[in-house]
């Protein structure tokens, strides 16, 4: 099972969820603790802000950002749950679970979005994220066409429910 939240969701809910992977997606917010009872080695933190964000000092993501995330991914046995975050679950955290689901699933970009969206109606995943995954997993513009047709998500602010979605479409 794959999971978004928000890091505060993250924090009180990865042990009850079973999770055994985190993936936190977090720049000027801070650096998230580890869970404890979670091996430190399983939890990625990749230091990267909401790009285009409202401040200074902006860390885009990158190419070398999106191939720690899916090696990261890759690595994962799919025996416990993995949780994927940013600060409050809407925009980096969708667009790194979606090409997690996207990694499993090639070629299903539409069905994971949709599936994506039928999850998450705030989901507003990062469009520079999505394009450099679009790239890097050869979807030949499929996962950028596909959350182009999700639409505009309904986050206007507050907190975010944990989404679960599942790896196989």
């Amino acid at each position: 099972m794959l999971y978004i939240s928000s890091w505060r969701t993250m924090e009180a809910r990865a042990l009850d969820l079973g999770v055994t992977h985190i993936l936190s997606l977090l720049g000027i917010e801070g650096v998230p603790l580890t869970p404890e009872g979670i091996d430190p080695a399983r939890h990625l933190h990749i230091e990267v802000d909401d790009f285009p964000a409202s401040y200074a000092g902006d860390i885009a993501p990158t190419m070398e950002h999106m191939m720690e995330l899916l090696e990261f991914s890759q690595s994962w046995n799919r025996q416990g749950a993995m949780i994927v975050h940013c600060y409050a679950g809407v925009s980096r955290s969708t667009a790194a679970a979606l090409t997690i689901l996207c990694q499993y699933n090639p070629g299903r970009e539409m069905e994971a979005a949709q599936a994506l969206r039928r999850a998450a109606p705030h989901a507003k995943p990062n469009r520079r994220i999505i394009a450099i995954a679009d790239r890097m997993l050869q979807s030949d513009n499929r996962l950028v066409e596909a959350v182009d047709a999700m639409g505009p998500g309904d986050y206007e602010g507050g907190g975010t429910p944990l989404v679960e979605l599942p790896l196989t479409l």
